[in-house]
């Protein structure tokens, strides 16, 4: 799988129609406890309706966003896939938890074969485990071996 549709497919997105045939996306409390809109944006619990296809350029931008902060805190020489695991990762916790990780740690030492077990860490929510996390760190996995270059 690639990034975005990874991104879509575990972030969804929350329609609701206003009138036919507009369909909006409105402002949800995420497992975490975070006001978010479109794929996983953050924003105040009042934030404006927006349009899918408002809800596909912030994804577009949100991911360009969180790929320059795991290249700007990432060794360089990553394999797309591995970066691509590591932007999914990033955006879906934050740029500061990914600084703090041992799996930032151990990808910067290069003990490469270590970071599956490091992506399955991550799978807890609002203090609990999630599923959907559990399904998501296995999808970044598979990104992370890939052997896109």
């Amino acid at each position: 799988m690639e990034l975005v549709p990874l991104v879509k497919h575990f972030e969804g997105l929350h329609r609701i129609v206003t009138r036919k045939p507009v369909v909006t996306v409105a402002p949800y409390l995420c497992p975490a406890n975070f006001w978010t809109i479109g794929y996983g944006r953050v924003v105040p619990k009042d934030h404006r309706q927006i349009t899918e296809l408002e809800a596909d350029q912030f994804l577009v931008e949100d991911l360009a966003k969180f790929r320059a902060i795991v290249k700007s805190m990432t060794r360089p020489g990553l394999t797309r896939g591995q970066l691509d695991a590591l932007t999914s990762f990033t955006f879906n916790l934050g740029g500061a938890r990914y600084r703090s990780s041992t799996l930032r740690a151990m990808v910067n030492r290069g003990e490469m074969a270590g970071v599956p077990d490091q992506f399955r860490r991550w799978v807890f929510g609002g203090g609990r485990k999630l599923t959907g996390l559990v399904l998501r760190r296995e999808a970044e996995i598979g990104l992370w071996v890939s052997r896109d270059t």
